[in-house]
């Protein structure tokens, strides 16, 4: 006779419990199939439950296909072809895993390889309160289907925020909200379209590579000198969309200046089909003079698409991203892709639009800038005073958190990225944003955002203790 013991049942309901040792027993092929089951009311006394429980967990496994009834026969257990076992028992030797849901590294004294924002430079007050004016006071707002664009508001705010700080005259129309700048890229290559070659600057943002391969679209490593991406490399390459950091190059800081900025426009007005995507992805955060003025603001062939995302302004958690599409491409965005629903909520965007219309976004900035002017400083103040000062160049610390780090050795690179390792310090080379061949050795990007600055002076002597000659050591 089927038993089961019904004396702890966990947090199950007992009828949930009843229902889950059938069903694995099914699965496990201890009830075969065809097999009869106790009827309901012998089941239940001999289990010492009420039928009212035993016909609950016989309707749900007959809803889901494990069991079957036959009028006035009973209930029997389904076949499932032989896939009970297969289902019910892993291969010999295979252990599933999950998948980490953070990178995995260890804890390290110095990590130069995160862009991990500290919460308390995040504006928890001032979100929050905003969030509960929303809830008392936008509530059918909220509950609105978002246009697949984004909220207005945002856009507007977004629109102005552009006009007064970037020099840039765009619609709100032409501006499209999406969660992270890695799904708007998908966006585009959709728009654009996949028969078209991408060029990516060399040393560049590898994962941009990885995108666009996985949409399987064409892409070409297009290299840089001094000014930034060489036209003449782009059109051998036959490119038809140039991804560009102009602004501020990640990782080498190059600022591209107007002379290449004219070639690269003109590059692109002389073929139809032809745009320049300009990632303008820490402009906000530049901590020596004046703002960069953007490509876009110059642009008057209508040629240039601008992205940028509050990711580094805000924190790294908050995806909200944005693009400003040429008008041309505009129309053609919400004809063909406007299906698509906007991938950030209400609540983010209503909240977003606020905090920059009121002024809290410029305000939020200047303290940004402030105190990441500060800890870079320190930083770079402890490597120039530290032991290290006649071995190493600093370059590209004006904007942005990252600069470059170039040590003056003999000791290879991969044993300097050891040593650190084992020192507790995380070092990331240029080297590794080139596609091919760099001829680049020992110049680390030294992104700081999450480095704790008081211990600079210690940092400093740990990296100058993996430099030390090999006789020395």
């Amino acid at each position: 006779m089927l038993t089961y013991d019904v004396t702890n049942t966990g947090a199950d309901s007992l009828y949930e419990y009843l229902y889950k040792s059938i069903k694995n027993d099914i699965l496990k092929g201890e009830l075969k199939a065809g097999e009869k089951l106790p009827s309901k009311r012998i089941f239940a006394s001999n289990l010492g439950v009420s039928v009212i429980t035993v016909e609950n967990a016989y309707a749900r496994l007959a809803a889901e296909g494990y069991i079957y009834s036959m009028p006035k026969r009973g209930f029997y257990v389904a076949d499932f072809g032989g896939l009970g076992n297969v289902m019910a028992e892993p291969k010999k030797g295979f252990t599933r895993q999950m998948v980490p849901l953070t990178g995995g590294d260890v804890s390290y004294f110095a990590d130069f390889s995160s862009n991990q924002t500290s919460s308390e430079l995040f504006p928890f007050t001032t979100w929050s309160k905003g969030i509960r004016e929303l809830l008392s006071d936008s509530r059918v707002q909220l509950m609105t289907n978002s246009p697949c664009g984004g909220i207005l508001a945002l856009r507007e705010s977004i629109s102005r925020y552009l006009q007064e700080f970037r020099g840039m005259w765009v619609s709100p129309d032409q501006i499209i909200i999406g969660a992270g700048t890695e799904y708007l890229y998908g966006l585009l290559i959709q728009l654009l379209g996949n028969d078209k070659i991408y060029g990516v600057e060399n040393p560049g943002y590898r994962k941009l590579e990885r995108i666009y391969k996985s949409f399987q679209v064409p892409c070409q490593w297009i290299s840089m000198d001094e000014n930034g991406i060489c036209i003449s490399e782009l059109e051998e390459k036959k490119g038809d969309i140039v991804h560009i950091t102009p602004s501020h190059h990640y990782p080498t800081g190059i600022v591209m200046p107007i002379s290449r900025r004219y070639e690269l426009l003109g590059w692109a007005a002389r073929k139809e089909g032809r745009y320049i995507i300009e990632d303008d992805y820490d402009s906000e955060l530049r901590l020596s003079g004046q703002p960069i003025p953007t490509l876009q603001s110059i642009d008057k062939s209508e040629k240039v698409i601008y992205m940028n995302t509050f990711t580094k302004t805000l924190c790294s958690t908050v995806r909200i991203s944005y693009m400003v599409l040429p008008r041309n491409l505009a129309e053609q965005f919400y004809e063909k892709l406007s299906f698509y629903s906007c991938t950030v909520s209400n609540f983010e965007q209503y909240t977003l639009a606020n905090f920059i219309m009121e002024g809290k976004f410029e305000a939020h900035i200047n303290r940004l800038r402030n105190y990441y002017r500060r800890k870079r400083d320190r930083l770079v103040e402890a490597f120039l005073n530290s032991r290290l000062a006649d071995m190493v160049e600093i370059s590209g610390e004006e904007a942005g958190l990252h600069f470059l780090l170039t040590i003056r050795t003999k000791v290879p690179e991969a044993a300097v990225m050891e040593r650190a390792r084992t020192k507790g310090v995380k070092l990331v080379p240029l080297s590794k944003y080139y596609y091919g061949e760099s001829g680049v050795e020992n110049v680390y990007v030294m992104n700081y955002s999450s480095v704790d600055v008081e211990r600079a002076g210690e940092i400093a002597e740990r990296i100058y203790g993996c430099i030390k000659s090999y006789k020395e050591l």
